[in-house]
């Protein structure tokens, strides 16, 4: 006769508490820098599809007149506006920042957690890839919400 198998021991690196608090930073950048990834994946067609930038203000080169806010195009010296403000270099810069910090949102929720390190590495992925940031946001809560539910005691008490 064998022994009842146990069920597994689980620990968390957290309270619940935590966890969620981890868990809504994981959510709310991850709809953050997916969208920011999307307006940068438009940004890179419309650059090297249409060689065309988005600026605002400026001056055009080609004929002085005032470029108000609009695509510029983009030339072998530069762009067909002098000045302004390049917006689609300010999303690349914003969504690299952003992207910083999702994954410090990322690491936090990790370790909380407790997961392999492929997991980090897929969630990591989700600031790289267009869409998936969205779809791995609902599986990744719902799977932190089942995992917290099933192992009620594993989360540490302060």
């Amino acid at each position: 006769m064998s022994a009842p198998s146990k069920a597994p021991k689980r620990r968390f690196g957290g309270t619940a508490a935590q966890i969620r608090s981890a868990l809504g930073l994981y959510k709310a950048l991850a709809y953050l820098t997916g969208s920011m990834l999307l307006l940068l994946t438009t940004e890179l067609v419309v650059r090297y599809g249409f060689h065309s930038v988005l600026m605002a203000g400026g001056t055009d080169a080609a004929t002085g007149a005032s470029h108000g806010f609009g695509f510029a195009a983009v030339q072998d010296n530069g762009f067909s506006v002098i000045g302004g403000f390049n917006i689609s270099t300010a999303v690349l810069i914003v969504h690299g920042w952003m992207y910083v910090v999702y994954l410090i949102a990322d690491f936090r929720l990790w370790s909380l957690m407790r997961w392999p390190f492929g997991k980090f590495i897929l969630i990591a992925l989700g600031g790289v890839i267009p869409f998936l940031s969205f779809f791995l946001e609902g599986r990744i809560h719902k799977q932190v919400e089942a995992e917290l539910a099933a192992f009620p005691t594993a989360s540490k008490r302060y």
